[in-house]
């Protein structure tokens, strides 16, 4: 276990600075990766939340980061340059409303979003008749589609580069198709200024083929033919999926590599999304300039209302320094999941 004894010594996780690579070895980029936390105090749903999003930034992100009551903004700025982290996502509830802040390390912009509604991945699987999430969903890092944030309004534009940015780019001649699984959709609305937040699981089906066949051959089980009088039954069997499903056109791929054993190359599939959470309502209430601090970038809400937001930042900051000691609080991140997220790499 990772764990940090020394008071005098900044958070640094040496692990993480020796296996994690910090740039890809074939775009040349500087792989993006995160921290998620929350400040001040917050309810358990909201903490459930914090889990969703860990999970979602997976793997370059620290899922088991264990935080304190004291931890102060600083201790993670220190922890996140022992792990050549670029982004924070923040979490923190007033009286009125949740809010996710999204700030680029180490100076800025921090963008501030008020959570108008939230739905967790758990919430979202028990909607589902077959909840789908494979152990390798999230060995891999999402693809990131933005939709209607080019009204050519410069905090879009803003908000555009900062999501953009926050997962590693990917280059089309060189990525693996197998290495696609998962994707963050956010689709920004004009006319109400909210942003809906969503992930995805990706699947591909091959076209044309029945969905007994195809899992007959992903499930390498011996089907159960007892109650049937030939074989041929098994595949025109009514009644357990033997047609296959719809298939629109528009939905359809030629795959160039093959994906497991039933998406073959040079044959067509049909690209399948399921939701697995976690789902937001967003709006961008303010862009600050620098890291969680400086001057106002942009206000959303006017100035009464940004008024009160720096009202109710005051009031944080006063919290936390009512719990503020002299000596820096331990951050603590077990080994065990760093080495998941390494096995990917």
């Amino acid at each position: 276990m990772g764990r940090f004894k020394s008071k005098n010594r900044k958070p640094f996780v040496k692990q993480i600075a020796k296996k994690t690579p910090t740039v890809d070895h074939v775009t040349g980029d500087k792989i993006p990766k995160s921290l998620v936390f929350s400040r001040g105090k917050i309810s358990g749903p909201l903490k459930q939340l914090q889990m969703d999003l860990r999970k979602l930034m997976l793997p370059y992100t620290a899922l088991k980061l264990k935080e304190s009551k004291r931890n102060k903004l600083k201790d993670f700025v220190s922890l996140a340059n022992g792990m050549m982290v670029t982004h924070f996502l923040i979490l923190s509830k007033t009286d009125s409303a949740a809010y996710l802040k999204v700030a680029k390390m180490k100076h800025g912009p921090t963008l501030t979003f008020k959570i108008h509604k939230y739905s967790l991945a758990a919430d979202i699987a028990q909607s589902q008749l077959r909840p789908r999430c494979p152990p390798d969903l999230f060995k891999n890092p999402p693809l990131i589609v933005l939709s209607g944030f080019g009204t050519g309004e410069e905090h879009l534009k803003l908000t555009t580069f900062i999501f953009q940015n926050i997962f590693p780019a990917i280059d089309i001649n060189t990525v693996k198709l197998s290495s696609c699984q998962r994707i963050v959709l956010l689709n920004y609305d004009k006319e109400t200024k909210l942003i809906d937040f969503r992930h995805y699981s990706i699947r591909l089906q091959p076209v044309g083929v029945s969905r007994r066949i195809r899992k007959f051959v992903q499930n390498h089980q011996v089907p159960d033919l007892r109650s049937l009088q030939d074989v041929s039954d098994f595949v025109t069997k009514a009644g357990y999926g033997s047609e296959s499903e719809g298939d629109d056109e528009a939905a359809t791929v030629n795959l160039s590599s093959d994906i497991g054993r039933v998406n073959r190359a040079s044959t067509k599939s049909a690209v399948k999304l399921q939701e697995i959470g976690p789902r937001m309502t967003l709006q961008l209430v303010k862009i600050e300039e620098g890291l969680c601090t400086g001057g106002l970038l942009y206000n959303e809400s006017g100035n009464v209302d940004a008024k009160k937001l720096e009202n109710e930042e005051e009031n944080e900051q006063e919290s936390d320094e009512e719990m503020d000691t002299d000596d820096e609080e331990e951050l603590e991140i077990e080994d065990e999941e760093e080495q998941e997220i390494e096995e990917e790499d």
